[in-house]
C-alpha cells in the first residue's frame, strides 16, 4: 500500500530527501508520491512537519 500526500502539503521538499526509492516529486502546488514506486516504508510520514502524509 502506498502513501499520499493531502493538500495539507506545504511543499518544504523534507519528504523528498528520506525517500529511499526517490518516489516523491514535487507537484503543483504540493509534492506527490508515484504509487508504483513507493515500498510504504513510511519514512517520509515521520519527516513531514504538517503531517500531511498518511497511507492510501
Amino acid at each position: 500500500m502506498a502513501h499520499k500526500i493531502s493538500d495539507e502539503c506545504i511543499a518544504c521538499g523534507a519528504c523528498v530527501d528520506v525517500c529511499p526509492v526517490e518516489a516523491i516529486s514535487e507537484g503543483d502546488p504540493y509534492y506527490k508520491i508515484d504509487p508504483e514506486l513507493c515500498t510504504d516504508c513510511g519514512a517520509c510520514v515521520d519527516e513531514c512537519p504538517v503531517e500531511a502524509i498518511s497511507p492510501v
